[in-house]
């Protein structure tokens, strides 16, 4: 009967929106924290919820975090997952390109160097640094 009427179950104080959490996969990712929320609706049906947070400080020196939440249902997993594959192909493609051609402008060729052969090297003691 609460599903029909639209109200919310509260059991101890608790709404029963917070127990639809299923899974919970936490990425820390320098400054960002990314949630992966795997959520049930009331009909059992999974959905993910995707929520990147950002550690914030205020002008008064108070720390907040700003948040962005994606909802993303089972229906559009499939061209979600491509969509993503896609522009992270693209992007390491166009990187690998990019660090490509930008190693051979800034570091020159290397040559080989002969090999060091019947070179005698100076043992060097601590105690004799600094002195002449």
């Amino acid at each position: 009967m609460e599903e029909e009427t639209g109200i919310n179950d509260v059991h101890n104080g608790e709404d029963t929106r917070e127990r639809d959490e299923i899974f919970t996969k936490v990425v820390r990712a320098g400054k960002r924290t990314y949630f992966f929320d795997v959520k049930a609706t009331r009909k059992d049906e999974y959905y993910l919820t995707i929520t990147e947070s950002k550690k914030r400080v205020a002008k008064e020196g108070k720390v907040y975090y700003e948040k962005h939440k994606i909802f993303l249902y089972k229906e559009d997993f499939e061209k979600f997952t491509e969509g993503l594959k896609d522009a992270v192909t693209y992007i390491d493609a166009e990187n690998g390109a990019h660090e490509a051609s930008a190693r051979k402008e800034i570091v020159p060729e290397l040559k080989t160097a002969d090999p060091v052969s019947n070179v005698e090297f100076t043992d060097v003691e601590f105690e004799d640094l600094g002195k002449k």
